[in-house]
C-alpha cells in the first residue's frame, strides 16, 4: 500500500512526525497526508496526495512545507516510486481553527 511506503519514508526523513489522520493531541509541528484520488494507466497505478504542514506560525509552516517538498521529491529513490510531480503548494491556513498550515499536492506514480 503506497500510503504505508510514504509514511515510513517521511518518518525516516522528516524532522517532524507525520500522520494519516489528525492526532487527538497533535504536536506543535507535524504533517498530515491523504490520498485525494488515484488512477491507472497501462496497469500502472498513480495517485494524488495532499500533504498539510502544520506549525505555530505562518513562517514555520512555510519552512516546514519547503522541507516536506524536498523529502517527497527524494522519494524517487524508492523502488516503489516511478514518478513524482509537484502539482501545487499554497498557504492553507485553517480559518476556522486559526491553525497555520501549508498544503503541497503531489502526483505520484507507483508500483
Amino acid at each position: 500500500m503506497i500510503e504505508i511506503v510514504i509514511k515510513e519514508y517521511l518518518d525516516g526523513h522528516l524532522s517532524v512526525p507525520s500522520f494519516l489522520e489528525r492526532p487527538k493531541k497533535p504536536p506543535e509541528q507535524y504533517v498530515i497526508f491523504e490520498k485525494t484520488s488515484s488512477s491507472k494507466s497501462n496497469y500502472l497505478p498513480a495517485a494524488t496526495f495532499a500533504f498539510q504542514s502544520y506549525a505555530p506560525s505562518m513562517y514555520e509552516a512555510a519552512v516546514l512545507n519547503e522541507e516536506l517538498k524536498e523529502v517527497i521529491e527524494s522519494m524517487i529513490e524508492l523502488d516503489e516510486i516511478s514518478k513524482i510531480k509537484l502539482n501545487s503548494d499554497y498557504n492553507f491556513t485553517d480559518t476556522e481553527t486559526k491553525e497555520y498550515r501549508y498544503q503541497a499536492v503531489f502526483d505520484i506514480n507507483h508500483y
